[in-house]
């Protein structure tokens, strides 16, 4: 049983939203094997208070939730990352940093719940709903023997979870 820690990059574009929650729930799902950051590509400067409000519902601490630059990370300083995983579409197709080590990376579209228009109680709903399907994948992730599979069993792996519910 290996006791390394992986290092996970969720990216987006506004880091608002969807990459703060699957960092949220990482880091409290993945029980110490991961350590769950997340960054946008044009981040907005804050977190929808919608997303503060489900992962609240973890327990997890709110004073580190910040919206931040991908940039951080790919400076010689930061954290190697293991793995990165674009949550939106619009970070997909961006040209990425470069990132030290080669991460395995993965595409895990989920619907906007920032961009939702209409009455507070719509937008709870559709937050609950991505909340949901991103949980789904998460507890998949965090349960996989990652430290017996080879890397590219690996990345057949988080393309299967990313494929899996993207009819959700």
């Amino acid at each position: 049983m290996s006791d390394k820690v992986y290092n996970v990059l969720f990216l987006c574009t506004g880091n608002s939203a969807r990459s703060i929650m699957a960092e949220a729930l990482l880091n409290t799902l993945g029980k110490g094997r991961f350590r769950a950051y997340s960054a946008g590509s044009h981040p907005g400067g804050t977190v929808n208070p919608f997303a503060i409000d489900k992962v609240q519902i973890l327990g997890y601490p709110l004073e580190i939730l910040r919206s931040k630059s991908w940039d951080e990370f790919a400076a010689p300083d930061a954290p190697q990352m293991d793995f990165i995983i674009t949550v939106c579409d619009n970070a997909a197709g961006e040209v990425c940093p470069v990132w030290p080590g080669q991460p395995i990376s993965a595409h895990w579209g989920f619907e906007d719940p920032a961009a939702v228009q209409g009455s507070d109680g719509a937008k709870r709903q559709v937050f609950d709903k991505v909340f949901r399907q991103i949980s789904a994948r998460i507890n998949i992730f965090a349960n996989l023997p990652l430290a017996t599979l080879d890397k590219a069993a690996i990345q057949r792996e988080l393309k299967d979870i990313g494929a899996q519910f993207s009819q959700s």
